[in-house]
């Protein structure tokens, strides 16, 4: 297959995305393995090479001798007309063999706007793209990924999916896989014995039915499934398997270095973050495990910087002895340590210092509202004296730039928490000039970022109606106006593609034939600005006679069936239930280690919670 590309290539932007051979890449005999896993990930290289969990589950995967993974990326519009103009099937990397002759094909769904390019790929592949037209075993096409908590929208198209962790459960799957093919059972067969596997949801034995208003009437499992799907989860985070070693790029990527993951779950409770809520229970690794392994990543791959990945890094409970053990070693090394999400409330100037050992990186924090009234709204529980208090820390530590995150279009949201968004960075602008030694002959520079919110399931905020595009645009519209420095550079976030965002987030399984419909329509890589089409979308809106408001801007009653309450995350609808109430309130709920909130996270751990507080 490579052979055939070699000329072809040279007619395309990014050659080096299409031919492996990269370092680290894992290259074995086909005839000597017994299962052939092709990762999937729907957007381009430079996207896909920097996911963790595809390097976690492609070095697991090939762990195995009876197993070979390999890597198969979105190809970008000049490399699909190649392949399209040439008839050349989507491949894998490593061996170049077409995607059909793989015995399982995963795909990670990491974003909503995804979808319509898992259509595409499995179009490429020259593979029927609905699950009912796949009717042999091979090749099997699953899924996972934070989206799978809300499958339904994919339901027409993967034949399963895999809900919550997925280093044990992707085990289990290949044991079973390889135990069917060797005794030649067929799909059906084998998709009603996979359903029995703890994590694993098979969309096809689930009958929906709706009310006239259309809204969700029932959702009854067929055959042997069962009622209520759990997800999985991974109790012992410390020998849990992780990689020491990564697939090295011969060409730039987004995130081009060590990661490592320091825990699982948030203690905090932020109403808005789905995340938040579908990674808990809280699981920590020791400062040991993490600087052993890290070490080793670093080796062998010869990074030079290593991140410590978490969904709030200054939350894990040991972070002073954990960056005291990587500097032993990371600074004779010269390797940088990043340490990404950041919480405003527990920063502090040692902190700052033990991070600027080898060299400074830009700090960003995630303020999310302007005004205290919102913050409390959401449950950030940061008040604007954290922030302003942080950002002089910032400073006198030597920074001149700091980048603040907020949303637009939050539950009660009102002109005055805009316009606070602006005077909030304004007082951040002044908190520089206030200092008694700033820099010489050097200015601040303010970075305020503007996402639209979007409700998501498995929060709080998952009856709520989403703000419609014009109200977006109005909001966008006066925080500009309010903002009256060029020390503050604003950026915001496209209205209509959160729109379109908002409807997949909150969907059921008929708007798989809108999701079919845009694909035929040219719709691809829509997370993409400038690929997105809001006019092909709205066109697929209406060939099929379904209304996107439906979806996104209506709020929904406590007592409505939703799309994903068949599918167990182990937090309890009465305590999302509690926090909706209370953010109409305005009343915040403590994090977790100060209070447990008994969101229910622990079910799934046999009562185990690294966030339950110690007293």
């Amino acid at each position: 297959m490579l052979k055939e590309l070699e000329n072809l290539l040279l007619s395309v932007q990014k050659p080096a995305s299409y031919v492996g051979g990269e370092p680290g890449s894992v290259m074995k005999q086909k005839d000597s393995v017994d299962l052939r896993f092709a990762f999937c990930f729907p957007d381009t290289y430079e996207i896909g090479m920097s996911h963790l969990g595809m390097k976690i589950l492609y070095s697991l995967i090939n762990s195995r001798e009876d197993a070979w993974c390999e890597r198969v990326f979105a190809p970008a519009g000049d490399m699909e007309k190649v392949m399209r103009e040439h008839k050349i099937p989507l491949y894998a990397l490593e061996s170049g063999d077409p995607l059909a002759d793989f015995d399982i094909i995963g795909f990670t769904l990491m974003y909503e706007l995804c979808y319509t390019n898992v259509l595409n790929m499995l179009d490429l592949a020259g593979l029927p793209i609905h699950a009912k037209d796949r009717q042999s075993l091979s090749p099997l096409v699953v899924a996972g990924g934070p989206c799978a908590c809300n499958a339904e929208p994919m339901a027409d198209f993967i034949d399963l999916f895999m809900l919550g962790d997925g280093e044990e459960v992707m085990m289990e799957l290949l044991d079973l896989y390889k135990e069917w093919k060797q005794k030649g059972g067929d799909k059906a067969s084998f998709l009603e014995e996979a359903s029995h596997i703890e994590g694993i949801y098979v969309p096809s034995l689930y009958h929906v039915s709706y009310h006239e208003d259309g809204t969700i009437r029932s959702v009854t499992a067929m055959k042997t499934a069962p009622a209520k799907v759990n997800k999985r989860n991974v109790s012992d985070l410390e020998h849990v398997f992780y990689p020491t070693d990564f697939v090295v790029p011969y060409t730039e990527i987004v995130f081009d270095r060590a990661v490592h993951e320091i825990f699982r779950g948030c203690v905090r409770g932020c109403r808005f973050c789905q995340a938040g809520f579908i990674y808990r229970p809280v699981r920590e690794k020791s400062p040991q495990t993490i600087s052993r392994q890290s070490r080793l990543l670093c080796e062998n791959t010869g990074y030079d910087e290593l991140s410590l990945c978490s969904l709030s890094s200054s939350d894990y409970s040991r972070l002073k002895e954990l960056l005291e053990e990587l500097l032993s070693w990371t600074e004779p090394m010269k390797i940088n340590i990043a340490l990404p999400s950041l919480r405003i409330d527990n920063f502090d100037k040692e902190l700052l210092e033990k991070l600027s050992s080898v060299r400074k990186s830009g700090l960003t924090f995630a303020a999310e509202a302007g005004t205290q009234r919102l913050r409390d709204v959401i449950n950030k529980n940061i008040t604007e004296e954290e922030i302003l208090r942080t950002s002089r820390s910032a400073f006198e530590g030597g920074r001149t730039a700091v980048k603040l995150y907020f949303m637009l279009g939050l539950p009660t949201e009102t002109a005055d928490d805009v316009r606070g968004i602006a005077e909030l960075a304004q007082k951040v602008v002044n908190e520089f000039y206030h200092i008694p030694n700033k820099p010489k002959g050097k200015s601040v520079q303010v970075s305020v970022s503007a996402s639209n919110f979007v409700p998501k399931p498995f929060t709080p905020f998952q009856w709520e109606p989403q703000a419609t595009e014009e109200e977006l645009i109005e909001k966008q519209k006066l925080l500009r106006e309010s903002i009256t420095t060029r020390k503050i550079q604003l950026s915001c976030h496209h209205p209509d593609i959160s729109a379109l965002e908002g409807v997949m987030a909150r969907g059921d399984r008929r708007l798989g034939q809108v999701i079919e419909q845009a694909w035929k329509n040219g719709c691809h890589f829509d997370s993409w600005e400038n690929h997105f089409s809001a006019e092909a979308w709205r066109t697929a809106f209406e060939q099929c006679g379904i209304s996107a408001a439906f979806y996104a801007n209506r709020r929904r009653s406590y007592d409505e069936i939703l799309p994903w309450d068949h599918l167990n995350y182990g937090i309890r609808k009465s305590f999302l239930q509690r926090e909706a109430e209370k953010a109409k309130q305005a009343e915040t709920t403590p994090q977790c280690r100060v209070r447990c909130a008994g969101c229910g996270a622990d079910t799934l751990n046999g009562g185990h919670c690294d966030a339950r507080c110690k007293d």
